[in-house]
């Protein structure tokens, strides 16, 4: 009988980094559609009826076809929309292939990519991937504000990697804050905005003076297109022809592309969805606090609710037992929210925003749980 280790055991095929490895585990996906899924954060809304009628209008001599290399339609279409060239956009299948050419591309085996944490779980897993060196930088966390570490821009790595808003926190570090690490990091700063539809404020800016950025940007929160994987990266045209030489050769299909076209040029449409999120993110709020709630300042679609000490879950004795407890019950009743068994996480659980209705839904059940 062969062990683990065997040369011929399938451990044994694959690199020892690569064996040793946990995997990215991804949020529940329930096929029962009457479970109301406040876990992954995708839009409560779909997207842009357009991105139906574009898909409807891919021809079949357009599929027994190898898609455009570099999504030129795409490419033009968000150069519209963010006031830049063609040249400055690089569209990926899905921002997570963005996060894998970029690491790819800048960090060898003896570098190091750093990220925070808490922040995206799969960094880590791409570093590994990589069989780079994982950097991790915690963040400053005061009750429930968090802040950036005052000396990241001193960090010693290849690569640094930001969400901004922040997953899981939603906060929203400042754009000057950011410029200035910009300037002061030697490697690629890469910000990944996935989020930044609901925000306030964007990094897009500091492209233009900072050879060294790479904005990430992702449709599939704010233009309701998770299922579709879309993703675009927004750099110097310098940085992202570096970028091209390690991605797959035809990234994006012609269906996506069409798609995603579509929905970044219904601005209208797609603005509309982020102030519906934005308004219900505020009324949630309001009501998780009343019940007892700590919550970040989020600028996202979700948040990050804590439980606190003096609120009464029956048959749990810990803020983070609570959270747990809380979790396992909404999911008993088809409510899917996020817990994380993982350090300054434990008594905490990430809601994604939904729709009145189903933000009601969840405030019903948590009052019943918590009563």
């Amino acid at each position: 009988m062969m062990n683990e280790n065997s040369p011929t055991s399938a451990a044994g095929l694959v690199r020892p980094n690569i064996a040793a490895l946990a995997g990215y585990v991804p949020g529940e996906q329930p096929s029962d559609t009457r479970v109301i899924k406040l876990n992954t954060n995708e839009n409560p809304y779909p997207p842009s009826p357009r991105v139906l009628e574009a898909i409807r209008h891919v021809s079949a001599e357009q599929l027994r076809r190898y898609p455009s290399p570099n999504a030129k339609t795409f490419r033009e279409a968000a150069a519209q929309v963010h006031g830049l060239t063609p040249d400055m956009i690089l569209a990926t299948n899905g921002g997570d292939e963005l996060l894998s050419i970029a690491i790819r591309a800048c960090a060898g085996e003896t570098n190091a990519v750093a990220f925070l944490d808490p922040s995206y779980s799969l960094y880590p897993v791409l570093t590994a991937l990589q069989g780079a060196k994982p950097l991790v930088l915690p963040y400053r966390i005061t009750g429930n504000t968090w802040t950036l570490p005052a000396t990241i821009a001193q960090t010693k790595a290849a690569i640094l990697l930001i969400v901004n808003p922040n997953a899981p926190s939603g906060t929203l570090a400042d754009v000057a804050q950011l410029g200035q690490i910009a300037r002061d990091f030697p490697g690629l700063l890469l910000i990944d905005e996935a989020y930044v539809d609901f925000a306030p404020t964007s990094a897009l800016s500091l492209v233009q003076s900072c050879p060294n950025v790479l904005i990430l940007r992702s449709l599939s929160k704010g233009y309701g297109l998770a299922g579709l994987r879309f993703g675009y990266g927004i750099a110097q045209p310098a940085l992202l022809s570096q970028l091209e030489k390690v991605r797959d050769s035809y990234p994006v299909d012609v269906v996506a592309t069409a798609a995603a076209t579509a929905a970044i040029l219904d601005q209208d449409y797609a603005r509309d969805t982020w102030q519906r999120v934005i308004a219900e993110r505020e009324r949630l709020g309001t009501e998780l606090r009343e019940m007892g709630f700590g919550l970040t300042s989020s600028s996202s679609n979700f948040l990050l609710a804590q439980v606190s000490p003096r609120m009464a879950v029956p048959e749990t004795d810990t803020p983070a037992a609570a959270a747990k407890a809380i979790y396992e019950r909404l999911k008993a009743a088809d409510i899917l929210v996020r817990y994380f068994n993982l350090p300054n996480l434990t008594d905490k659980l990430r809601i994604t925003i939904g729709t009145p209705e189903q933000n009601d839904r969840l405030l019903a059940e948590l009052r019943n749980i918590i009563a």
